[in-house]
């Protein structure tokens, strides 16, 4: 089989795995990330593309230019000195704001690939219990990782949103759905309609026993949650894992306007409680996904992602005991505690939130999308 895949259960696994590809590539290393942050672990990696640029690599750096707009100017200066390569993916402007590169990608040599929930920045440094926020990833060796460089020279090229190539990119990718021995390769793209990642999720629901999801961010589509609900009628399992805090209030408080209806249908719904929970996961049955994509309105419709999707028992099983650990740490809700402790204007202000992310933001960005051809 083609492919080795390891799994990266924390944060801290993640950045040092990062670290480790950096230094011991020989011939090219590719970065692709929605936020950079400067402080020690982003400097770490820096300090790591600048030793392979010194070594003769060609190193290429996308960065998401909202999510990473906190650096300075003259913080690539080194990596520019030393030989590398660095673009800002669509150079903030208010016309096309709201469409972003989500993607979480490092691949060396077009073997060896890194994909996950991980950024770079400081927030990733522990076990995601004690210290650090609670994320996933995982290592990828083979074909997939070639896959994975050819996708990131691809955003490369149309960085700076030449408007009809990348509508044209947009549309490719909405179709792209590259299987590889052993796995799928999942590239979404901002749009309405189906995208590969939706696409392979509906079908493995579709005759589900048992589901899994830990989502930073979870507002599915209407689809997914009429799967989701049918699971249940046909006497199956779904387990939501949530997290109780978060790096996004907003998104929090509208994850919650959901909870009575989920609860009601006779999902499980759980709350990570040691740290901000940052993790993408879903368990069907035997086949596992991970990558960047939550599944909330944002990267199902609007952001482009990575997801990949293994039909693999043994890689299968250690995800679920992965999302087993995590439930160690969380709290279950029950329905009639939930419903005694939300007052109505907590339930309102939900309610408002949840209109604003489903609805508004989605729209907004639709807009913004047609004005770019």
């Amino acid at each position: 089989m083609d492919r080795t895949v390891r799994w990266l259960k924390t944060g801290g696994e993640g950045i040092a795995a990062m670290l480790a590809a950096i230094e011991a590539a020989k011939t090219t290393v590719r970065l692709e990330i929605y936020i950079y942050a400067d402080d020690a672990t982003g400097r770490s990696v820096l300090g790591a593309l600048v030793r392979a640029s010194g070594r003769g690599l060609r190193v290429r750096l996308l960065v998401d230019s909202l999510g990473s707009a906190e650096l300075s100017k003259d913080f690539w200066k080194p990596l520019r000195e030393a030989g590398g390569e660095m673009r800002w993916f669509n150079p903030f402007s208010l016309r096309r704001f709201s469409i972003r590169d989500h993607r979480k990608i490092l691949v060396c040599d077009d073997s060896v690939a890194v994909i996950g929930g991980f950024n770079i920045t400081d927030d990733y440094a522990g076990d995601g219990v004690t210290k650090g926020w609670r994320d996933l990833g995982m290592i990828v060796e083979g074909k997939a990782a070639a896959e994975m460089a050819a996708a990131i020279d691809e955003m490369w090229e149309l960085a700076e949103f030449k408007h009809q190539r990348l509508a044209a990119y947009r549309k490719a990718i909405h179709s792209r759905y590259d299987t590889i021995p052993g796995c799928d390769l999942l590239l979404s793209a901002p749009g309405r309609g189906a995208t590969p990642f939706k696409t392979a999720l509906n079908g493995d629901l579709a005759n589900a026993r048992h589901v899994r999801i830990a989502s930073a961010y979870f507002l599915p589509t209407w689809r997914i949650r009429r799967e989701l609900t049918g699971v249940i009628r046909r006497g199956g399992r779904v387990q939501l894992l949530l997290p109780a805090k978060s790096d996004v209030a907003i998104m929090l408080r509208a994850m919650q306007s959901l909870y009575r209806r989920l609860l009601r249908s006779g999902i499980e719904v759980w709350e990570y409680e040691p740290q901000i929970m940052h993790t993408k996961l879903i368990v069907i049955d035997d086949v596992c996904y991970a990558g960047s994509s939550n599944l909330d309105t944002r990267s199902l419709h609007l952001n482009y992602e990575v997801m990949m999707r293994f039909p693999d028992p043994a890689l299968t099983a250690e995800a679920r005991e992965i999302f087993d650990s995590d439930l160690k740490h969380s709290h279950r809700i029950e329905l009639e505690e939930w419903k005694r402790n939300r007052s109505f204007f907590a339930r309102l202000r939900s309610r408002l939130d949840y209109l604003i992310l489903f609805h508004l933001d989605r729209r907004l960005t639709f807009r913004q999308l047609a004005s770019q051809g």
